[in-house]
């Protein structure tokens, strides 16, 4: 299936099997669906992945599968690029990378570029208020949307790069989901990817690729390597997803 979706300013194609949703996507959102009548309130699913596994997309996707379904209870997505720390601040503060003093801004996307305490906090919310407010991200603005979505249903679905990270203060999050997905790869499938969607978010496609070798490539390594295993793991390539072994 053919699914168009704009995510973060940025057009996006992508297609789903009908094997794929039928053997992978459907029973994961029936068990969802099941797990969220028997706790009789709110669950949290968490969906990690590295940069440019498609996380995002799929997110989406899984939340029209539900909507389409009436045996299935309705998941809202959201992810956690809401919760880059702003431009502005990215410009004007440093870090240390591989024993080198560099700007924020050169590896934005990397998890100190995130505000931790404000997303652990927001996150907590989901389980106190039945409505939330929650940030979006716009890849043209570079900049977070405050208050872009009203998260209310009883299902939601966070994607983020580092929500199964095991770092301190990343690996806490964990704790707080009801389920927990992560979405494997292949380095250059990613590396592909990701300078496309550089590319078609004003980039020059030299630019795009030495930004994506420099920073975005490391960040992909870091969650293949140092992610906690998850409840359900999945492998994509360039045509296919499956289940991992």
């Amino acid at each position: 299936m053919d699914y168009f979706v704009n995510m973060n300013g940025i057009d996006v194609h992508a297609y789903y099997s009908e094997k794929a949703i039928n053997e992978i996507l459907i029973p994961l959102l029936e068990k969802l669906t099941a797990m969220q009548k028997e706790k009789n309130r709110r669950i949290l699913v968490m969906l990690a992945a590295p940069p440019g596994a498609g996380k995002s997309t799929l997110a989406s996707f899984l939340q029209k599968l539900s909507e389409e379904r009436e045996e299935l209870t309705d998941i809202q997505a959201i992810g956690m690029d809401g919760f880059h720390r702003r431009q502005e601040y990215l410009l004007s503060h440093t870090t240390v990378r591989d024993g080198q003093e560099v700007r924020m801004v050169d590896i934005k996307g990397a998890p100190v570029t995130f505000d931790l305490d404000l997303f652990t906090e927001q996150i907590r919310r989901l389980f106190k208020e039945e409505k939330v407010f929650w940030p979006s991200y716009d890849r043209h603005l570079h900049n977070p949307v405050e208050d872009a979505i009203l998260v209310e249903r009883k299902i939601v679905f966070l994607e983020g790069n580092y929500l199964l990270l095991e770092e301190d203060g990343w690996r806490n999050l964990k704790d707080m989901a009801d389920y927990t997905v992560f979405i494997t790869a292949d380095e250059d499938v990613l590396r592909d990817r990701l300078v496309d969607r550089k590319f078609k978010s004003g980039k020059e496609r030299e630019v795009a690729e030495k930004f994506v070798d420099y920073s975005d490539m490391a960040n992909v390594r870091l969650c293949l390597s140092k992610s906690s295993k998850a409840d359900l793991t999945l492998y994509v390539d360039k045509i296919e997803m499956r289940i991992a072994k």
